[in-house]
């Protein structure tokens, strides 16, 4: 009887699983939103290089009025933020909501630390004088970074409304699509700040 049990336990060990079919993370909805944001983003980023070509002078003197380590500091603090809300996906797709959440909030309290340090460079520029009508820079640098500013506040209410779901235990492994788009937003967020930064702040 021994041999039949070692038996049927080897047949059901050496069972071919079906594999899984690949698939777009998240929902299509959401892929073709991300799309059409990173389309309005590239166009800002092409305007914003046209305008450099053609005033040079005023778009260096622009950016010594930044602070480079507000760009670097906000830049760590959405790249660590994106990193927990990838370990996130992976917590749920464990279905380990508890985890999950967690690295949410992990996610969220540096999108804070983001939300400070910018805020405090937007003061920082308003008290010198500096807004929209100042020059071509200052219209473009004020008018994109608000504009992505903005996508990080929705971002952040999305992932504050994933990770209350979390702590209600509602994602799992077959049922985390919605989890998966709101952490393709955010990585979206993330990437286009990057681009910004570089944009903005560094290349000359």
């Amino acid at each position: 009887m021994t041999t039949c049990l070692t038996t049927k336990e080897i047949a059901v060990d050496t069972q071919v699983k079906p594999a899984e079919q690949p698939r777009l993370p998240g929902d299509l909805a959401m892929w073709f939103f991300i799309l059409m944001e990173l389309t309005v983003f590239a166009i800002f980023f092409i305007g914003f290089a046209v305008a450099e070509r053609l005033n040079p002078q005023l778009f260096t003197s622009g950016r010594e009025s930044l602070h480079v380590w507000v760009g670097l500091v906000c830049t760590l603090a959405l790249v660590i933020s994106s990193y927990f809300v990838a370990l996130a996906v992976v917590r749920v797709r464990e279905n380990n909501n508890p985890a999950a959440k967690k690295l949410l909030l992990m996610a969220l309290l540096f999108a804070c630390v983001y939300l400070a340090v910018k805020l405090w460079e937007y003061r920082q520029l308003i008290g010198l004088g500096y807004d929209l009508s100042t020059n071509t820079f200052y219209t473009l640098y004020f008018f994109t970074t608000a504009f992505h500013f903005m996508h990080v506040l929705l971002g952040m209410i999305i992932l504050g409304y994933m990770a209350v779901k979390t702590g209600k235990n509602v994602y799992s492994r077959q049922n985390c699509q919605g989890f998966e788009a709101g952490g393709a937003y955010w990585h979206m967020v993330d990437l286009v700040w990057i681009l910004l930064f570089f944009l903005v702040y560094v290349v000359h």
